[in-house]
């Protein structure tokens, strides 16, 4: 090759280098740099409000999903052992001051009937004093009735009634719990966390379990941990209640230069920001910027127009929150801002990343456009 068109080979491809390297968008990178996030905000006629995050967005964004029981279940009284219920097993023993009692053999004092179950219409029949009506009554009101009918026949009778555990009244627990089954209400487990510890706990870490109660037609779901925290939350159980225990399903998604990048399970009931880039293994020394900490969320309607101060926007709202660690009360601001289920947690390389990118395919481009103009000499 001639030296005139050598230097020309050389020249085109120095040229075409440096266009390559001007082009930032063609260096590989795990998202949108914290330049072109702000290029996309209402505010430069894009489709998204960015709100850098203080003291009040923080306070005005704290929203968590608020898990409680209604006044229905809250105001349920306690079921008493002594108000008997169909399908209720008693036990009764009658003594009879006679020789040849009524009741039992001969010499015999007390008769024993033990496993004597109330019937669908609350009904339980005893000898010789027929069949006597169980349900909505105490134990001492069955006596008394019993020791009326008998009196009759035999002189004094004393009667003793006793209401043994039976499946009249009864709860169903499934889901993340000890021993899944169905549990009498007796004296020690007429309330929720009662039952709870009856079936033998939670499997699941506590601060994510969730208890769901149906009874009939309505539900009321609480977060474990409010349950032992407040005991006014503690419900009275009922016959046929269903207790669902399972692990709050809530997640959020990290991305960028995090220590990992994928959709990341709740591990708190309450999670800051500095717990969500904790949890994802942090942000990448050697890449991430702390200054481009961004969170990106659908925000519903009423707060949005808090957030932003206004009065006029309509429904849910594309709003994207920056975080800046590197400021003095960032790390604060971080820790008290909430994540909520469905947020994106995006941090943005570091400028010096991006510059080592297009040094290093700047090198490598000069590189391969020597190789050619050499290739062209030849």
């Amino acid at each position: 090759m001639k030296p005139v068109e050598k230097r020309w080979a050389k020249c085109v491809a120095i040229v075409a280098a440096l266009t390559i390297v001007s082009s930032c968008t063609l260096i590989p990178r795990a998202g949108p740099s914290k330049k072109e996030i702000f290029a996309g905000s209402v505010q430069r006629q894009g489709d998204a409000f960015v709100v850098a995050v203080n003291d009040r967005v923080t306070r005005t964004t704290a929203v968590v999903p608020a898990l409680g029981f209604s006044r229905d279940f809250q105001a349920a009284a306690q079921l008493g052992s002594d108000t008997i219920r169909p399908g209720d097993v008693l036990s009764l023993t009658i003594w009879e001051n006679v020789d040849k009692p009524l009741l039992g053999p001969q010499g015999q004092v007390a008769a024993v009937l033990e496993e004597v179950q109330v019937d669908g219409a609350g009904f339980i029949f005893v000898p010789y004093a027929g069949r006597i009506r169980a349900a909505g009554n105490t134990p001492e009101s069955i006596r008394r009735i019993i020791v009326n009918k008998l009196e009759e026949q035999t002189p004094d009778p004393q009667v003793e009634v006793r209401r043994v555990a039976g499946d009249g009244s009864t709860v169903s627990l499934v889901g993340a719990i000890g021993a899944q089954g169905v549990y009498a209400i007796e004296r020690p487990t007429r309330t929720l966390s009662a039952m709870l510890a009856r079936a033998g706990g939670v499997t699941i870490t506590p601060e994510i379990a969730q208890v769901t109660v149906l009874r009939g037609g309505t539900r009321g779901q609480i977060w474990l941990q409010d349950l032992y925290e407040n005991p006014q939350l503690d419900i009275a159980l009922r016959a046929g209640d269903r207790i669902l225990v399972e692990e709050d399903t809530r997640a959020f998604t990290a991305l960028g230069a995090t220590g990992t990048q994928s959709r990341i399970n709740f591990q708190t009931k309450d999670m800051s920001a500095l717990e969500a880039i904790a949890q994802v293994g942090g942000i990448q020394a050697h890449q991430g910027d702390p200054t481009g900490v961004f969170i990106f969320r659908n925000e519903p309607e009423a707060i949005a127009n808090q957030v932003l101060g206004r009065g006029d926007l309509r429904g849910a709202q594309r709003m994207v929150y920056v975080l800046d660690l590197t400021r003095p009360n960032g790390m604060f601001v971080a820790r008290d801002f909430v994540i909520r289920d469905g947020d994106t947690l995006y941090v943005t390389e570091a400028p010096i990343t991006t510059w080592n990118k297009i040094i290093a395919a700047g090198v490598g481009t000069l590189t391969s456009a020597n190789t050619v103009s050499n290739l062209g000499v030849q």
